[in-house]
């Protein structure tokens, strides 16, 4: 029994320093990560406007969109601009339209250009919020682990220190 302790100390230590040497690592990650989604953002100079937004993004105005917050609540204000400029057509919607009139109605080509990019921005926003969304999963694995390694190591030392552990 007592070998078998042992290896099962020997086991949960290398269990331990195997997540406590991973966790540092993915907390580094998952930082790095929201730094470089803060300066993608930043180097676009997307600015809410200082007036005229709805009262639930308020606390937005005037602000630069450098988080995952903030570039939600701007690709939200920009499916509300499309939605108004379209007619609350999507992109497919019209490009059936246009594609229907034998594609030389200019004011359908127009308005599908404007779908087009107004949609692209908005799921370039998206995507930087749901990044945002892994690098704080991320960081947080990486304290779970790195606590959980070192709590694995002490009871690995705990158990071969034990002197009822020895043979």
């Amino acid at each position: 029994m007592k070998i078998a302790h042992r290896r099962t100390g020997a086991l949960v230590g290398m269990v331990g320093i195997a997540m406590g040497a991973a966790g540092p690592v993915m907390l580094l990650r998952g930082l790095s990560g929201r730094k470089e989604i803060r300066a993608e953002l930043a180097a676009q100079k997307i600015r809410f406007p200082g007036h005229g937004l709805p009262a639930h993004l308020a606390r937005f105005v005037d602000e630069s969109v450098e988080t995952g917050p903030q570039a939600h609540a701007y690709a939200e204000i920009i499916k509300d601009h499309v939605a108004k400029a379209t007619g609350g057509r999507t992109y497919a919607e019209i490009t059936e339209e246009l594609h229907a009139t034998g594609g030389d109605d200019e004011k359908l080509a127009q308005l599908r250009q404007t779908a087009f990019m107004g949609e692209t921005l908005r799921a370039s926003l998206l995507s930087a919020y749901q990044a945002w969304h892994i690098t704080t999963l991320v960081t947080g694995l990486g304290a779970l682990l790195t606590g959980a390694g070192a709590a694995l190591v002490a009871t690995a030392n705990t158990l071969a220190a034990d002197p009822a552990n020895r043979s």
